[in-house]
C-alpha cells in the first residue's frame, strides 16, 4: 500500500492577519491573590473586564499584552502546599517577558522572599540573563534581556514576522532563539536562589 503525504503549508501561502500577542488567559485558584502578584510583581495595569462574564476572573494590562486571570478554586494540577517546594525548571512551559535590569529583578524578588533560577545563554558574544520563577498558582515566568541575541531566519520562506526587522547574515547555522537559550541549558549554568 503506498502512502501519499500531501504538504499542507508552504512559503508562498500568506499568514493570518495577526498583529501581536493581545492577551494570555491563566486558571488561578484565588484571582485576589493572583491579582496582586501581577499588579506588584510584575506591573500590570488592572482593567475592566466585560460586565457579561458570570465567572469570577480579572483583567490585566502592559507592556502590550494582557492577562487574563480565571478563578477556579479546583485547579488540581498543584497542590498549594506542594507549590512552595514544586523545582523551578527553566525548560518547562513559561511566558517570557524582556526587561532591561535582571540584576534589579533578582534583588526585587529577593526582597520579596520568593524562590527564583537564572540562567545564562551565550550566542555569538551576545550574552542572555534569565530569571524564572512562579506565580501563585506555579505558571512559570521568564525576565530576561533576550533582545540581545538577534533573531535570524532559519528558512528562505518568504513570510517574515510583522513588525520585525531581520538581520541578514552570511550563511550561518542557527536556530530560533529561544530553541537556542533552550539546548545551552545546563545545571552547570543555573542559579538556584531563595
Amino acid at each position: 500500500m503506498k502512502m501519499e503525504i500531501e504538504e499542507v503549508g508552504n512559503c508562498e501561502a500568506q499568514p493570518l492577519p495577526l498583529l501581536s500577542l493581545n492577551h494570555v488567559s491563566l486558571l488561578c485558584r484565588s484571582v485576589w491573590e493572583s491579582m496582586r502578584f501581577y499588579e506588584d510583581v510584575l506591573g500590570f495595569v488592572p482593567i475592566k473586564r466585560p460586565s457579561s462574564f458570570n465567572f469570577t476572573g480579572a483583567w490585566f494590562y502592559n507592556y502590550g499584552i494582557g492577562i487574563h486571570l480565571i478563578e477556579n478554586p479546583h485547579v488540581d494540577e498543584f497542590d498549594a502546599c506542594a507549590n512552595e517546594f514544586r523545582p523551578i525548571n527553566p525548560k518547562d512551559n513559561h511566558i517570557s517577558f524582556q526587561c532591561t535590569d535582571v540584576e534589579l529583578v533578582k534583588k526585587r524578588l529577593e526582597e520579596r522572599g520568593m524562590r527564583y533560577v537564572t540562567a545564562v545563554v551565550e550566542e555569538g558574544g551576545a550574552k542572555v540573563d534569565q530569571v524564572f520563577f512562579h506565580d501563585p498558582d506555579g505558571y512559570m515566568i521568564e525576565l530576561c534581556n533576550c533582545q540581545n541575541i538577534p533573531i535570524i531566519p532559519i528558512s528562505s520562506c518568504s513570510l517574515k514576522p510583522r513588525g520585525h526587522s531581520f538581520k541578514k547574515t552570511a550563511p550561518y547555522k542557527c536556530g530560533f532563539m529561544e530553541n537556542v537559550m533552550m539546548e545551552s541549558l545546563s545545571t552547570d549554568m543555573i542559579n538556584f536562589s531563595f
